[in-house]
């Protein structure tokens, strides 16, 4: 049985957990590829806001390269995104892995 204290812990825990989904949910990350030529900008982990190409690096004759340098770059920006949303939860949770909050 909780006393009060626990349940006021508890809920004091939630809140925080949920800003901190929120914070997540709207930060913003960016990686870059091919020393810069391909920017990719993620909002919250899961959405890709924008990508940057340098006319530079477009080769009618390596469209593979350029491909290679997109994927590079999301994934990247991808992993940044989850290792920060993963240290925002970390610092909350004490580094507990309480299901269903990631």
């Amino acid at each position: 049985m909780m006393n009060k204290n626990m349940l006021k812990q508890a809920q004091q825990m939630q809140a925080r957990l949920a800003a901190v989904q929120e914070e997540i949910a709207v930060a913003r990350t960016e990686a870059s590829a091919g020393g810069g030529v391909v920017k990719v900008s993620v909002i919250g982990g899961s959405t890709v806001e924008s990508i940057t190409i340098d006319p530079e690096v477009v080769d009618p004759e390596d469209v593979e390269m350029l491909q290679d340098l997109i994927l590079a770059a999301i994934n990247e920006a991808m992993e940044t995104a989850n290792k920060l949303a993963s240290d925002k939860m970390s610092s909350i949770t004490g580094g507990m892995n309480i299901p269903g909050l990631m």
